[in-house]
C-alpha cells in the first residue's frame, strides 16, 4: 500500500527530516514515487489521485490467502488502505451495525465515521477494541484529514517518510520508502495513531507524549527520527479534533 499526502495537508513532525544532505540518494517526487510502486506491481496494482492533495495506490497480495490482508475501500469520499487481519472482525461489524460481508477496511471506515460524527467514545478507546494486527491509512477527502494507526502487537510494519516536495508518504514496503525519502523516513510507531490536525500520540498510553529519538543508520548517517512514548511525561489536557466536524475528543483523558 501507498499513500502520499501534500505538505499542505499534512504536516509531519520535523524531527522525519533527515538533516544529512546526500548527493547520492535524493528523495523523489509523489509522481516518482508512483510510478515506482506502480511498476514494481504491474500486474494488479491500482491508484487514484485527489487533484494535487493525495495520492493512493493499492496492490493486492500476491498470495491468495494469507493471515494479512491487504484491504482497499472507500465510501462517501472517505478512503480506506488496511493491512492485517482483525480477530473480532464479527464482534465489530456487530456492535456498529454493519452487514456480514463487511471487511476490515469498511470497519474501519465505519469506525472512523461514527468517531468523526457522533461518538462518545476517545479515538483511543476505539482503537484499543481493534483485536489483533493492523496498519491502516484513511483520507477523507471532503473534510480533508487523514487518520492513520499502527496497531500495538507488532504483527506487521509500518513505515512514514518525506518526499522530495515536503510530502508525507505512508507505506508498509520498507523498500518503497527508502527509494522514495532516502534519509528521510522512519518506522511509524507501534501503538499509535496519527491525525492530521493534531499529530501523532500513542493510543496505548493516551496521557503521554511522544518523543523523537534521534537515528543514525549503518552508514552513519544521521536519519529520520523514531518516536516513542515519553514514560515520564504526562499530557494534562487532551487537544479535541475536528471539533468542527464533531470529532469525539482525541484522548480519553483530561
Amino acid at each position: 500500500m501507498l499513500a502520499i499526502f501534500n505538505k499542505e495537508l499534512v504536516k509531519s513532525p520535523q524531527e522525519l527530516k533527515s538533516p544529512a544532505l546526500s548527493s547520492t540518494k535524493k528523495p523523489k517526487l509523489p509522481e516518482e514515487i508512483l510510478n515506482h510502486f506502480i511498476s514494481s506491481h504491474s500486474n494488479n496494482a491500482f491508484s487514484m489521485s485527489c487533484g494535487n492533495r493525495a495520492l493512493l495506490a493499492y496492490a493486492p497480495p500476491e498470495k491468495r490467502f494469507s493471515i494479512n490482508q491487504r484491504l482497499f475501500c472507500g465510501l462517501d469520499d472517505i478512503y480506506c488502505i488496511f493491512f492485517g487481519g482483525l480477530n473480532n472482525l464479527c464482534s465489530l461489524i456487530r456492535q456498529y451495525g454493519m452487514s456480514k460481508g463487511s471487511n476490515e477496511a469498511m470497519l474501519v471506515i465505519e469506525a472512523y465515521r461514527t468517531l468523526r460524527d457522533r461518538s462518545p467514545y476517545p479515538a483511543d478507546q476505539v482503537l484499543r477494541e481493534l483485536d489483533g494486527t493492523f496498519a491502516f491509512v484513511v483520507y477523507d477527502s471532503k473534510a480533508g484529514t487523514v487518520f492513520a494507526a499502527l496497531g500495538a502487537n507488532e504483527g506487521v510494519n509500518l513505515y512514514w517518510g518525506i518526499a522530495a516536495d515536503g510530502s508525507v508518504v505512508i507505506s508498509e514496503n520498507l523498500e518503497v520508502i527508502k527509494t522514495s525519502c532516502a534519509k528521510s523516513f522512519a518506522p511509524f510507531p507501534a501503538g499509535c495513531m496519527f491525525h492530521s490536525e493534531h499529530g501523532l500520540m500513542s493510543f496505548e498510553h493516551p496521557t503521554k507524549k511522544m518523543m523523537a529519538m534521534p537515528r543514525i543508520d549503518s552508514e552513519g548517517v544521521m536519519c529520520g527520527a523514531n518516536f516513542k512514548v515519553d514514560a515520564q511525561s504526562r499530557i494534562h489536557s487532551m487537544p479535541r479534533v475536528g471539533s468542527e466536524a464533531n470529532w469525539a475528543t482525541w484522548g480519553s483523558h483530561s
